[in-house]
């Protein structure tokens, strides 16, 4: 670690180098985990359970407030974008190694650029949400929406444009595929 003394000042410029791409690696991983988080919700489903509602129907309003089949046929798919998603943020941030370097550059930012938009997307969507355009106030999905989508999808969102600065950082720095 590098020490800023009166006889070292030009350490600073490198310590805060290196203090914000520690944050864009962790914001990189948080996106990760959370994008993987939610293909496991969404495989669970998958299987036919149902928790933490009663049934299908309960958790398509609660989720999307409008009633959708919670079948492998719909929800497979999901669960495959949400993985990919969560690997593309773990190699535009360097955390898969070798296998990640091996994706050309401008997939990795097509990639984050597409979960960033996907994500600032569904933010703004539930910002007009919750003041209460397009859905009932008194819903499960307007709660959720209001204390848990709205407010994760904007975070998800800046924390998705702070990791892609990890990865122009990563891509000067290491060879990879254009």
């Amino acid at each position: 670690m590098t020490v800023i003394t009166p006889w070292n000042p030009g350490a600073g410029p490198l310590l805060l180098e290196g203090m914000k791409q520690q944050t864009r690696v962790r914001a990189g991983v948080a996106v990760a985990a959370v994008l993987g988080a939610d293909a496991l919700i969404h495989l669970y489903w998958s299987t036919g359970a149902t928790w933490p509602a009663q049934g299908a129907r309960e958790v398509s309003l609660a989720v999307l407030d409008f009633e959708v089949p919670f079948t492998p046929r719909v929800l497979l798919p999901l669960v495959a974008l949400l993985c990919a998603g969560a690997l593309v943020m773990l190699a535009s941030v360097d955390r898969l190694g070798g296998l990640g370097r091996r994706i050309p550059g401008r997939v990795l930012r097509l990639g984050t650029s597409a979960i960033a938009a996907a994500t600032l997307l569904r933010g703004l969507l539930g910002v007009v949400w919750a003041l209460g355009y397009g859905t009932q106030t008194w819903t499960p999905f307007y709660w959720l929406n209001l204390l848990l989508y709205t407010p994760l999808c904007l975070m998800l969102f800046a924390a998705t444009r702070a990791a892609a600065g990890a990865g122009a950082a990563k891509a000067a720095a290491s060879p990879r595929p254009s």
